[in-house]
Order: C-alpha cells, then sequence, then structure tokens
C-alpha cells in the first residue's frame, strides 16, 4: 500500500520462547506453574499440572503464514473447508517473530514505526491457574522477566511489549505495576471479566483494587484489556459446552453466544465511577473487535436516560473521554467512527497471527472502503498509538 506515513500498529504479537515461563520461574512453583512434558510420545505444555490446549502447538514451530485466516474472519468460506485445510501449509518460525532485532529489521520493511507487542500464549493462561492465586502471579512474575529479557517495554522506543498483571492478589498487582514502571512499561496488559478466586468474584473496579488504578492513574501508562480466555469461558459449561478454551477449535455455539466479557467490563467500570475516582486513566480495547461498543452504547443510553443520578455524568461521554478501541478490520468501521470519533480509534494488524493482516498496511484499504480521509487514516494508524505509547502522568 502507498502510505506517506510509518505506523504506530497497536495489535502485534509475538510467538513465546518455550521457556517464556520457566527461565524465571521462583523456586516452589516449578510444578505448580508452567512446564513441559514428553506425553504419549509429544511435547505437551502443563499447566498446574494438567495438559493446556489453548494453542494446539505451544512449540510454534512450526506456525500458520500470517493473515490464513483473513478470509475466513472476513465471512467467507465459500468451499466450506475445515480449520486445518484454512490453515494451508504451516512454515518454520520466523526469526522475526522471537527475536527483536530482527523484528525491527522486519517492521522497517513493513513501514511501521512502533508497536504494541502481545502475548500469544500468555493471553490463555490466567484461567487455567485462578485455582491456585500464588501460582498464578508467580507464573506471570516469571513470564514479564522473560518478556523484558527478549523483547523490553519500550526497546527502542519501537517495541512496547505490554506486560501481565492478573488482579488474583491485589497486593501483588501494585507491586508488579510498580516493578513495570521502573522498567519503562508503558502499557499494562489486564484480561476483561470479573475476578473469581476461591469462589467469590470481584469487580475490577473494587475499591481492594484502588492502589493498583492509583498508581496507574499516577504514572500516566496505558491500560490495555485484550481479548483471551477469561471467566466467561466457563460459563458455558452451564450450556453443556466444553470449558476449556482452545484456539481455532470453536464450536458454532462459543461464536454465536451473546456474552461478551470486554463489554460488560467497561460496563462495570463505568457503572463504579473508576474514571471519576481517577481521571487521568486512558485504556485500549484491543483484539475485541467492536460490535460490542454498540451494544454497550445503546444499553447505557437507556440506563442513563432512566437513572440518570447513578452517573456523574453520561456515561457515553466518560467512555469516549478515557477508552481508545482496535476495531476488527472487518468490523463496520464507518459506523464505529460515528460513534466514537476518528481520534479515539486504534489500528491492529494483529501480525502474524493468521486471522490478522498479512501486510498491517493494506489495513489501510479497510479504512479508505468507508471513505475515511487521508488525515483520519494517519491519526487511527500511527498518531493515536504513538500518543497512547507516550507516559501522561498526572
Amino acid at each position: 500500500m502507498d502510505i506517506d506515513f510509518r505506523l504506530f500498529d497497536c495489535d502485534n504479537h509475538y510467538y513465546e520462547a518455550t521457556d517464556a515461563f520457566t527461565r524465571h520461574v521462583e523456586p516452589g512453583f516449578e510444578k505448580r506453574t508452567m512446564q513441559w512434558g514428553l506425553i504419549d510420545g509429544k511435547t505437551r505444555f502443563l499447566v498446574g499440572g494438567r495438559i493446556n490446549r489453548f494453542i494446539p502447538n505451544p512449540t510454534f514451530d512450526p506456525v500458520s503464514k500470517p493473515g490464513a485466516l483473513d478470509e475466513y474472519f472476513r465471512g467467507r468460506n465459500p468451499k466450506g473447508q475445515g480449520t486445518a485445510e484454512l490453515f494451508g501449509q504451516l512454515e518454520p518460525i520466523s526469526p522475526a517473530y522471537r527475536d527483536r532485532d530482527a523484528r525491527l529489521a522486519l517492521m522497517d520493511r513493513q513501514q511501521i514505526e512502533g508497536a504494541i507487542f502481545l502475548p500469544t500464549l500468555g493471553v490463555g493462561m490466567e484461567q487455567a491457574l485462578i485455582h491456585d492465586p500464588p501460582a498464578l502471579c508467580a507464573a506471570f512474575r516469571a513470564f514479564n522477566r522473560w518478556m523484558d529479557d527478549d523483547w523490553g517495554f519500550s526497546y527502542k522506543e519501537r517495541i512496547f511489549a505490554a506486560p501481565v498483571i492478573p488482579f488474583a492478589d491485589p497486593g501483588n498487582a501494585v507491586r508488579e505495576l510498580e516493578w513495570a514502571l521502573a522498567h519503562d512499561a508503558r502499557f499494562i496488559l489486564l484480561l476483561p471479566g470479573p475476578i473469581v478466586t476461591h469462589g467469590v468474584g470481584h469487580s475490577p473496579a473494587d475499591t481492594v483494587y484502588d492502589p493498583f488504578w492509583a498508581r496507574a492513574n499516577e504514572a500516566g501508562v496505558t491500560i490495555v484489556y485484550h481479548g483471551g480466555d477469561s471467566r466467561y469461558s466457563s460459563y458455558l459449561a452451564d450450556w453443556g459446552e466444553n470449558s476449556e478454551t482452545e484456539a481455532f477449535r470453536q464450536n458454532p455455539f462459543r461464536a454465536l453466544a451473546s456474552s461478551s466479557a470486554i463489554q460488560d467490563t467497561f460496563s462495570n467500570l463505568l457503572a463504579h465511577h473508576l474514571y471519576q475516582r481517577f481521571p487521568n486513566l486512558r485504556m485500549a480495547a484491543v483484539e475485541t473487535g467492536s460490535d460490542w461498543v454498540f451494544h454497550l452504547f445503546e444499553k447505557l443510553k437507556k440506563s442513563w436516560g432512566q437513572t440518570p443520578f447513578a452517573y456523574p455524568e453520561d456515561p457515553r461521554d466518560t467512555f469516549r473521554r478515557h477508552v481508545w478501541v482496535s476495531p476488527f478490520y472487518e468490523d463496520e468501521l464507518g459506523k464505529l467512527r460515528d460513534l466514537l470519533g476518528s481520534d479515539r480509534l486504534l489500528m491492529g494488524s494483529d501480525f502474524p497471527q493468521a486471522e490478522g493482516l498479512a501486510e498491517p498496511s493494506t489495513y489501510l484499504k479497510d479504512l479508505k472502503n468507508f471513505a475515511f480521509s487521508d488525515a483520519d487514516c494517519r491519526i487511527i494508524m500511527r498518531d493515536n498509538g504513538v500518543a497512547l505509547s507516550n507516559r501522561r502522568p498526572a
């Protein structure tokens, strides 16, 4: 694509090294967190002593070609092919998927100035250890230190890997945030949904987490909510479905079910006035699509009309001030612009994953299909992400 500016991609991924969770594991947690094992002649990934199937091949070698499922996620599969056929021929893992300097060279060819770097395996691990909060927190302390080793949180002001902080232990969340800030993190990754430990649920806006939000607010770091396995997966068991999330092995009901962890997360934060308590918070919703935004706004409009006394202001205005959305490239981008404004949209290619774009710059074509101006394309594909990558201290 002919673009006269360098991109800022808000949804880039790495493929985790095989020791991502084990290199820095703390003594005593080895068997309670992540391990590799040879079972029935196959290399298996064990989480809490159980085989984990979130990623079909967690070694990522071989791996799918970038964008292999592009047409499928645009709703087009005229031959009715299964997932294995759609993936096509797998290929040896590229050094750029695991080495940051090789990735920078690739980014140069892709005309990418900077990007948020996000986990592939890591976004599916929280629920696998939610029954053991100390092990869950230890696993992600180890993971974040591997991430800092291999990718860095602001490497050459271009690669912005986002450390993952579970809320299972409020005190640990604050300590891990302080550590991440000391290592120049610009983005912090959270997973949507309620926090349920030992059978007791909490809102992320519960005051027990106020010390975390207060520090994030003070530092001006951007919070990223990214799609992944969430508490909502367990609700599928009530319908007789398998509650274990397995990437690319979803049955139709999982895709059709109306529950939305990301929609309910932002509903909850708004209902509990998190942004009024911490007015400097900036958040981005990444790889969660944008259909939920329209549903959320319909509900917010009605709730505001019925109970205006329950909100400090119209909650839609609060959302627009604090939240940026990275829509799927196949979404109704024009309608989302009309609802939120171009200054609240983020380009995310999901590169190099199969469901993403083979070439991140082709996101421009999808914007142009909805008559976005050249100026708006630059705002969405560069300026908004660059602004969020710079801390905005209170």
